[in-house]
């Protein structure tokens, strides 16, 4: 595929971060860990990453301002666009030798998110969108699953762990929708389970309490896939509400109706 210049400022970014983690990973047991909360860990792995990613970001569009994990809010004289960056998602996988996780890379303009990347260095699976241009791993173009029997589709999902808010209802919402689908999946990379919903690989997913750069790169790439993605309550606060569904137009519908009626 013939990628536009702002698709290979993004990619190249993402994989040479994405050739740090990977020989980090090789190195887990090495790493220099701290927690920075119960269930949520940081790694020497992970800032390191995010500072590949700002200086390559930087160098390329230089004023762009950012929102990252690790880094917080920085503001660029070009106050349009932002980068929204997850330098390591999936972080506990990670730390535990587990080959899913991801770079995530979005770019927003004027509040709108016009393109994304998601790289899996372990898989070397690489997500690219741009809105207009549909979305594609590596050189393979994708669209979402197209089931509509709830009985035949294997969703995805996450689920709060410990010091996370919502487990009661979370358990409502998860009893509910095991009634319907074939299987229920918990990958532990929100980036990843929304690349996979663009895949066809995943039919659906759904999570509450996420952060912006979960998940932004993740939503274009669902959509240039033909698929849907709103917040829980089938509006567009995604980024600042943390709860998100995607799908195609059935699936997505389902699990809205579904959440909605274990409230």
């Amino acid at each position: 595929m013939a990628r536009s210049a702002l698709l290979n400022v993004m990619t190249n970014a993402a994989l040479k971060a994405g050739r740090a983690l990977a020989r980090d990973f090789g190195e887990v047991q090495n790493l220099q860990v701290s927690v920075k909360g119960p269930g949520d860990f940081v790694s020497s792995a992970d800032r390191n990453a995010e500072k590949i990613l700002r200086i390559e970001l930087e160098k390329a569009r230089p004023g762009f301002s950012f929102l990252m994990e690790e880094g917080g809010v920085i503001e660029g004289r070009d106050t349009a666009h932002r980068w929204i960056i997850d330098p390591l998602d999936g972080t506990t996988n990670f730390l535990h030798g587990i080959p899913m996780f991801a770079i995530s890379i979005a770019l927003e303009r004027e509040g709108q998110i016009i393109a994304g990347v998601v790289y899996n260095p372990a898989m070397d699976e690489l997500y690219t969108a741009e809105r207009g241009g549909g979305a594609y791993m590596n050189d393979r173009r994708l669209r979402v699953a197209a089931r509509k029997d709830m009985a035949d589709c294997v969703v995805s999902t996450g689920i709060p762990h410990l010091g996370r808010r919502g487990h009661s209802l979370y358990l409502e919402q998860q009893r509910r929708i095991m009634l319907q689908v074939a299987g229920v999946r918990r990958m532990g990379a929100a980036a990843l389970d929304l690349a996979f919903v663009a895949a066809g690989r995943f039919d659906g997913f759904w999570e509450s309490g996420l952060s912006a750069w979960d998940m932004a790169a993740g939503i274009i790439l669902v959509r240039e896939a033909g698929g849907f993605v709103t917040d829980l309550a089938n509006g567009g606060t995604m980024l600042e509400s943390g709860d998100i569904a995607a799908g195609n137009e059935f699936v997505h519908r389902k699990l809205l109706e579904t959440v909605a009626a274990a409230a």
